[in-house]
């Protein structure tokens, strides 16, 4: 069975579990067999297995209720793993819409911005952080325009908008420093081991911010009032898992954020222009306020 195969059948797996109707173990596996899987018992049980082993996805089995269900309290990275399915079962689709076709790539189209520049340097990176092994490379920081030589105790890789980062630590500091990669050159992953530090978790830091630019400041409300078409976008897209619809009518759609206000965070408010207004707190409404009118101030 090929690696999509696998990948497709943890898919199927998590999707039946996920509805929340407790499935029998029978269930899923009659579940996998109705989408082309005719694998044995012991195949299905070894993925809930892997599942829970390789992704640390906890699927428990309940007594009274006869059936499975995702431990979303005990299970780690949840959100990761989903969003790798996403990611895998998109790429499985397109790799068959492609071997079906040499022609298929002129119905598909990719948002052309960037490139995949450091993307080789991925699998390298990720076993640096699997292996606890130091790193070396040569940085270009866009803020200086001069590039720099580190040693990094690599913690985490994160995507962004199309673009990938690995965060780590530095010498005994114990603040985290994030390096896109598209700007790494000399990567070398050495022989030499670190141990990490249980207590610092750097993919928390990520948890109640939008985007790369994370603080230690404390969690905000903030309540946003969109025109209805855009609240359309919204709601299909949250702009962060916290966000609750306060109302939805044909005057607005009013969310709620729980998060930690950042730069980029502002830099989303101001994206949506008039189809958007702060209402809470009073300082972020005051502060786009005057990021506006200094936008104005540059067309007079």
């Amino acid at each position: 069975m090929s690696k999509h195969g696998t990948i497709k059948r943890y898919t199927l797996i998590i999707e039946k579990i996920n509805r929340k109707q407790f499935p029998s173990f029978k269930t899923i596996k009659d579940y996998l067999f109705t989408h082309g899987f005719e694998i044995s018992a012991r195949t299905v049980q070894r993925d809930i297995e892997q599942i829970r082993y390789e992704f640390g996805i906890e699927i428990e089995y309940d007594r009274y209720k006869n059936g499975y269900f995702i431990n979303y309290d005990t299970s780690i990275n949840i959100e990761s793993f989903f969003r790798f399915l996403e990611i895998a079962t998109t790429a499985e689709l397109l790799t068959e819409g492609l071997a079906e076709s040499k022609d298929a790539l002129k119905h598909i189209l990719f948002e052309s911005i960037g490139n995949l520049k450091g993307i080789d340097n991925l699998k390298s990176l990720f076993q640096a952080i699997k292996n606890k092994r130091i790193i070396t490379f040569t940085h270009l920081s866009f803020n200086t325009g001069k590039t720099k030589n580190y040693s990094l105790k690599p913690y985490l890789l994160r995507e962004y908008q199309n673009r990938w980062y690995i965060i780590g630590l530095i010498g005994n500091s114990n603040k985290f420093i994030t390096f896109g990669i598209d700007r790494i050159e000399n990567l070398e992953v050495k022989t030499d081991t670190f141990k990490p530090n249980i207590k610092l978790d750097p993919a928390q830091l990520f948890d109640n911010i939008i985007g790369l630019v994370y603080s230690y400041n404390k969690l905000q409300k903030i309540i946003l009032s969109f025109t209805p078409i855009q609240g359309n976008y919204i709601k299909t897209l949250p702009l962060h898992k916290s966000q609750k619809i306060l109302a939805d009518n044909d005057k607005e759609l009013r969310i709620e954020l729980n998060i930690i206000p950042n730069y980029e965070f502002k830099q989303k408010i101001l994206m949506h222009g008039d189809t958007v207004k702060v209402i809470e707190p009073e300082w972020l409404v005051e502060e786009i306020k005057e990021n506006l009118n200094r936008t104005l101030k540059k067309y007079k």
